[in-house]
Formats: structure tokens, C-alpha cells, sequence
């Protein structure tokens, strides 16, 4: 009884944490400065390391978009595939990255250069991975206005292979951060980086990448930047306009994507969020045990507890990614995936003091390695 009630407790913390404050295709269109959507000249600014198989998704819907962007500009971090040409064949404004100075991270510095090129009063930064719904720039423009400030969209993550799947727990983790009701007052608030759009104005107002240049975890630390700066930030989950396939290459690149930041990110949320995290995972795994509890007397609490949290995986996860049925139903693989990934990220961040992403070593503590 004891652990059906730690069971409950948990499942009633990430009702609590979870708000489907989803980013609205039909946004108010209002602006606050006067100007509707389709006036606006927003600059996309795409940083792109060896993505020819993510970016002509990427490429291909936004020439579908319902709103024109003022310019594109893609710009090719180093790549050894085919990362340029096919950038180029899309038509859109391509700039080799330059030699990475010292104390910048590479994607900082390709990004602080797609700056330095764009012109519009507007800016949006995208992945490479992300892929867009017609509506989804207008919504994006629409709903940056009537929030004000900065926002930052956390992608609909779509999967194709086992191993992509088992990432559902660590996305609904990420979820949590994203959209507790105890981070709308954090001094630290972040952003999530896949997806944000600013103004230059603001932008330039806190130095944009370049005051973060040696982070590891630029999208954090440049909404706690905005925050300092009294800029208003705001997260929305993209569930039916902004998505993203994450690691497609293989689950060593979704191994190294995931823990270049778990355990570091942690130390950038409130109290009251980690509390709740940590219940949830405590009740997680609580009635995960159920699987070895059979002709116990343990059984039957533990198995309504696993019903209890593989009915609330499989509701929030409709809204954070596509993970077929097999892994919300056997959601123990995914425990295991992000228990992995944890202890990776920790493996890297105390031992190693560097974590690899993208054939870079990037030393914790803001110092790019080797």
C-alpha cells in the first residue's frame, strides 16, 4: 500500500508539472507594435553541422509557409557531407562558418555569424532538424507578439526507429522542465534552443550568443539573459506545428544529443521542480517493479500503479512525440534509456570534464576542447 500511495503522489507531481501550453496555429494576430504577421521581416537563421539528411526537411517546409520569410540563411559549421550543397539548391543564403575563435562553442559561433548577415526586424533561430507546419512561422510571429519578449518552442518529437522511441521518457522529462508552473519565476528561466524567435532588438539588448559564447547550454543561458534583462520568455510545445525527427543517424548520436546536457540542465531548474521531477521518477520506477512483483503480494498495487502511470505517459506523450504503442506500454525501456543517458552525462561532466557532440570535444565549464 505504501508504494501504490508513493505511486499516486508521483502520477498526481507530474500532473502537476505537465501544461499542454501548446503553441496555437490560430494565435492572436494583434502585434505590439501595430504590425500583423504578414508586414514583419523575419531573418531564419539555420546553423548546420553535417545535416544533409535533416535539412532539406527543413529546407522543403519552409517554402510552403503560409508566411514568407524575409531571408534564410543556413550557415555550414565545418561539414564533411553535403551539408552546403544541398543548403545552396534550395536557393537560400549560404555562409561557410569561420575558424572557430577562442572561447566559443561551435554552434554559438555559427549562429552569432547567421546573425551578423541577417536584416530583419525579426529573428528566428531553427535546427536543422526541426520541419514546420504551413501555419507554423505565422504562428510563431503572431504569438511572439502578443507574449512579448523572447519564445522558445519545444519540437513534437517524431520517431521512425526502436531506438529513437525509447526516448519518451527523456522527452517527457524535458517536457516537465519546460512547462512547470515553478519556472515562470525563475531568474534562470531558459529557452529551448531548437526553436526561438526574438527580436533584434532584443537580441542585440543582451549581446544574443555572443554573451554566452562559451556555454555548453546556450538556450538556457541565453533566456537567463533575456530574464536579467527584465525580457520577457516563454515556452510553448509545438505538438501540430513545429516538430523535429532528433537523431535519425543512429542511437549513438541520440546517446551523445541527450547527455551533452542532462545532468548540467538540472542545476538550472527551481527547487520546486526538481522535487517533482524526482517523484515522479521515484513513482516511476516504483511501479515499473511491478514487472517482477508476479505472485507477490506486492502484484496487484504495483500493477495498478503501472496502469495508473502508463495511462498518464500515454496521454502526455500525444503532445510531446510519436512513439508508436510498444514503447508507452513497455515505458520500463525507456527508463532504462534515460537512466543511461544520465549516468553518461555524469560519466562525461565529473570524469571526463568534456562531453562530445558533432565530432567536437566541448569542455564543461564553457572552454571549447579539442
Amino acid at each position: 500500500m505504501v508504494l501504490l500511495v508513493l505511486c499516486v503522489i508521483g502520477c498526481l507531481a507530474g500532473m502537476w508539472l505537465f501544461r499542454n501550453n501548446r503553441l496555437a496555429a490560430d494565435a492572436a494576430s494583434g502585434a505590439e507594435d501595430g504590425k500583423a504577421p504578414k508586414e514583419r521581416k523575419l531573418s531564419v537563421i539555420i546553423p548546420a553541422r553535417n545535416e544533409q539528411v535533416n535539412l532539406p526537411h527543413l529546407l522543403g517546409s519552409l517554402r510552403e509557409m503560409t508566411f514568407t520569410p524575409h531571408e534564410i540563411i543556413v550557415v555550414d559549421d565545418f561539414s564533411d557531407d553535403r551539408t552546403y550543397e544541398i543548403a545552396a539548391s534550395f536557393g537560400v543564403t549560404v555562409i561557410r562558418n569561420t575558424e572557430l575563435p577562442p572561447g566559443w562553442t561551435g554552434k554559438n559561433w555559427a549562429v552569432w555569424n547567421g546573425y551578423r548577415q541577417a536584416t530583419g526586424d525579426l529573428i528566428a533561430f531553427l535546427d536543422a532538424d526541426i520541419r514546420l507546419a504551413p501555419d507554423a512561422l505565422a504562428a510563431l510571429i503572431a504569438t511572439r507578439d502578443r507574449c512579448g519578449g523572447v519564445i522558445s518552442v519545444v519540437p513534437f518529437h517524431y520517431t521512425e526507429k526502436l531506438y529513437e522511441r525509447l526516448a519518451l521518457v527523456t522527452n517527457l522529462l524535458g517536457a516537465f522542465a519546460f512547462t512547470s508552473p515553478a519556472e515562470r519565476r525563475n531568474p534562470r528561466k531558459g529557452l529551448y534552443g531548437s526553436c526561438i524567435v526574438t527580436t533584434r532588438e532584443d537580441y542585440e539588448l543582451v549581446s544574443g550568443h555572443s554573451s554566452v559564447r562559451g556555454e555548453l547550454l546556450d538556450d538556457l543561458n541565453l533566456g537567463a539573459k533575456y530574464t536579467e534583462a527584465g525580457i520577457p520568455v516563454t515556452n510553448f510545445l509545438g505538438c501540430g506545428l513545429v516538430s523535429f525527427r532528433m537523431y535519425p543517424q543512429g542511437i549513438r548520436s541520440e546517446l551523445e544529443g541527450f547527455s551533452k546536457g542532462a545532468v548540467l540542465s538540472t542545476g538550472k531548474l527551481r527547487p520546486g521542480t526538481i522535487v517533482c521531477v524526482a517523484l515522479w521518477m521515484i513513482g516511476l520506477i516504483a511501479a515499473e517493479s511491478a514487472l517482477f512483483a508476479w505472485g507477490t503480494s506486492w502484484a496487484v498495487p504495483l500493477g495498478i500503479a503501472y496502469a495508473l502511470y502508463t495511462a498518464q505517459i500515454v496521454l502526455f506523450g500525444r503532445y510531446v512525440g510519436k512513439f508508436g504503442w510498444f514503447v508507452p506500454l513497455l515505458h520500463p525501456l525507456s527508463t532504462l534509456f534515460f537512466l543511461v543517458v544520465m549516468a553518461y552525462s555524469a560519466y562525461q561532466v565529473l570524469f571526463l570534464g568534456h562531453v562530445a557532440w558533432k565530432g567536437r570535444n566541448v569542455k564543461v565549464g564553457g572552454k571549447p576542447g579539442a
